[in-house]
């Protein structure tokens, strides 16, 4: 078979050939069979017609006579031609022929075997005489006191018998002809199925083709999930499971043997129930998000179609999603829009000391000195104040710096925003960097909620710490939120931003990430707006190492 060979052609050559050779033998075995029983049949008749013969009283007698041979030659002559033999001969004891189909051979000696019957006993055998082989029986005759005074042997030659069973012939080529033709057909019908579900591919190229796809799946640096229409896990690679938390795949032949055995239901697997919905559904989607515990990631999925003619529309066998981890890169966007907040107050500062620097310089122009030292002096009280107000109760410096960001977009929304903290963070064990992405968030949600809301616009923010826990609560004046969206913003994430904005849903997301993380608890209530109480435990002291301060310590404290 020739290495291009599909596996249909190869298919339908092994099954022609596996069919001719169980004809052949089919055939052979039925005219064997069929020629054993006909050299049993006739063994049968040529011992009953001699038996007859021999039971005959004119054998019996003529045997007596001293010429037995002018009485029993036309007997056995006319015996042979109604029964359909080749020969009759009967004998005496000392094997000379009284009758024979040829006249010179009567009066010679019988060749066979005799002895059984000469003891009594009728016998029959395959041998050959004058006359050529031939199956024969041996009879013997005896008296009322069991003297044998005859031997009688009737037989036929095996070429007629050989005739007979040739007329048998056509019947068995017939059977074996249909067989071939049957398994022909049934072979050509498998071949069309497999050339269409393999299409048309070699065992080699299919095999080939795995060690491709195997090779891709371990290099990919994406997740990919295969899930069948049945909602059941037919493949992931390497990069899925670390992402899932999947168990890890079999390798090499393990693999190829495992996956065409087994599967695994989305049920029994560990994914956030989000993710295991979108899979479960086969709904087409592009770049949604979704949070776990520990990663923030990207998913895509498209239905994986069978390949089908021009004339029909390729059937769906399952869908296919690919997974991205955007843990780092939400990190690092948290990180930015952190720098942003500083910047954004820096910038709101910056304005607002040059409308206060004009009003300075314009009052000197004027010749007001002493009002215009005044007004520097009460400027600068104010913002001193802020700033000890801020340091003195919050005693985490990147805290404090996100706060006074804080004040200053607050302040360009026309919202009030009050803090009230207790306690001290120093001791909590709680990293800045957590801090941050949980007050930061919950702010940032509360500002852009009472931005939207009536006036009075209020955002409160309490922060104590009671020595076995941190609480946060963050209130606002905005609408609130209503209690049958409690559960999709705890588990999807939620936005009041517009549809398309960058980072949409993923500021609570990322929050109760946190909280999860840290083993705390995520709470909603209402008062006037809408109330979020995070509780974060004391987390056990970090190492030394942790503790220096630098770029890497910040920058691996954000990937949750």
């Amino acid at each position: 078979m020739g290495p291009g060979w599909s596996i249909a052609r190869r298919l339908f050559l092994a099954n022609a050939l596996f069919i001719i050779a169980m004809t052949v033998f089919v055939g052979t075995a039925a005219f064997v069979d069929a020629r054993d029983r006909g050299f049993v049949a006739t063994e049968e008749r040529m011992l009953s017609v001699a038996s007859t013969i021999a039971d005959n009283p004119l054998v019996q007698d003529a045997s007596r006579t001293a010429d037995p041979s002018a009485v029993l030659q036309p007997y056995a002559l006319a015996v042979t031609a109604d029964a359909s033999l080749d020969f009759i001969t009967i004998m005496s004891p000392d094997r000379t022929r009284w009758t024979h189909p040829t006249e010179s051979e009567i009066g010679q000696p019988y060749i066979g075997a005799v002895e059984p019957a000469l003891s009594g006993e009728a016998f029959t055998e395959v041998t050959t005489g004058t006359l050529g082989p031939s199956v024969r029986a041996v009879v013997p005759v005896t008296d009322d006191d069991g003297t044998v005074l005859a031997l009688v042997a009737a037989g036929v030659k095996t070429s007629n018998l050989s005739i007979a069973l040739s007329a048998r012939l056509p019947a068995v080529l017939g059977v074996a002809l249909i067989l071939l033709a049957a398994g022909t057909v049934a072979a050509w019908f498998l071949g069309r199925y497999l050339s269409r579900v393999t299409l048309g591919w070699g065992p080699e190229q299919l095999a080939q083709l795995f060690v491709y796809y195997d090779s891709v799946l371990h290099s990919v640096r994406e997740g990919l999930v295969l899930v069948g229409l049945t909602g059941e896990v037919v493949l992931y690679n390497d990069q899925a499971a670390r992402l899932l938390g999947l168990p890890p795949r079999p390798m090499g032949a393990e693999r190829a043997s495992a996956a065409a055995t087994t599967t695994q239901s989305l049920d029994r697997l560990n994914l956030p129930p989000a993710l295991s919905d979108l899979l479960q559904s086969g709904r087409p989607t592009l770049d949604e998000i979704y949070v776990t515990d520990e990663r923030v990631l990207v998913v895509s999925q498209q239905p994986a179609l069978k390949p089908g003619s021009g004339r029909t529309k390729p059937a769906p066998m399952g869908w296919v999603a690919t997974i991205r981890d955007h843990t780092d890169l939400q990190s690092l966007d948290s990180e930015l829009r952190l720098m942003r907040t500083l910047s954004d107050a820096l910038r709101a500062q910056t304005h607002e000391h040059a409308n206060r620097l004009h009003t300075i310089v314009s009052l000197m122009e004027l010749g007001r000195g002493a009002e215009a030292l005044d007004f520097a002096t009460q400027d600068l009280e104010l913002s001193q104040q802020l700033t000890d107000d801020m340091i003195d109760s919050v005693d985490e410096p990147v805290l404090s710096a996100l706060l006074m960001g804080k004040f200053a977009q607050a302040s360009e929304l026309g919202v009030l925003l009050t803090v009230e903290a207790a306690g001290t963070l120093a001791e909590s064990g709680l990293s800045a960097q957590d801090l941050v992405t949980v007050v930061g968030n919950l702010v940032d949600n509360a500002l852009d909620a009472a931005a939207g809301g009536e006036a009075p616009r209020r955002v409160h923010l309490a922060v104590t710490s009671t020595g076995t826990a941190v609480v946060i609560e963050v209130a606002d004046s905005g609408p609130g939120v209503a209690p049958d969206a409690v559960t999709d913003i705890l588990r999807r994430g939620y936005s009041t931003k517009e549809p398309g904005t960058f980072g949409r849903g993923l500021g609570l997301a990322l929050v109760r990430q946190t909280v999860n993380r840290l083993g705390g608890s995520l709470g909603i209530s209402r008062r006037d707006g809408a109330v979020f109480t995070v509780t974060l435990p004391w987390q056990p002291a970090p190492s030394r190492a942790a503790d220096e301060p630098g770029l890497a310590t910040r920058t691996t404290g954000f990937h949750g």
